[in-house]
């Protein structure tokens, strides 16, 4: 099994591919539209940014901010890290300020369908990436 690095390039582009082949989420995106920035500080390669792009039937993962970005979350690489592992619980990271979030939180709430079909995708690549 090839292994990737966490925030990595080869991990963005893995992603995205998932994303776009996920008929669950590009089903979900005829229902909800959001736009969800994540900014990475302090990892190997410094500081990363991505994005979810979902409405009018599709779904978009990749590299860069969200346009029109209506959330966007901010946190260490450590935090992210931790919460892509499950050693650390995201509501608590929230809570407790270690992740930062900015924008429409309602709409956050409204598009949780989508996030549990992302958590989905992320699992076939979560098993082959590395997170150091």
């Amino acid at each position: 099994m090839h292994v990737i690095r966490y925030l990595s390039l080869e991990w963005l582009a893995a992603l995205t591919t998932e994303v776009a082949d996920s008929t669950a989420l590009q089903a979900l995106a005829s229902e909800h539209t959001i736009g969800v920035t994540q900014v990475v500080t302090d990892g190997p390669e410094g500081t990363v940014v991505y994005h979810l792009q979902v409405g009018d039937g599709v779904t978009a993962f990749g590299a860069g901010s969200a346009f029109p970005e209506d959330v966007r979350m901010e946190q260490t690489w450590e935090t992210a890290a931790g919460v892509a592992t499950g050693e650390l619980n995201a509501q608590e990271a929230f809570i407790t300020g270690r992740i930062l979030l900015t924008g429409n939180q309602q709409k956050l709430v409204e598009s949780q369908p989508v996030f549990g079909a992302l958590d989905g995708v992320f699992v076939g690549v979560r098993e082959r990436t590395e997170y150091r």
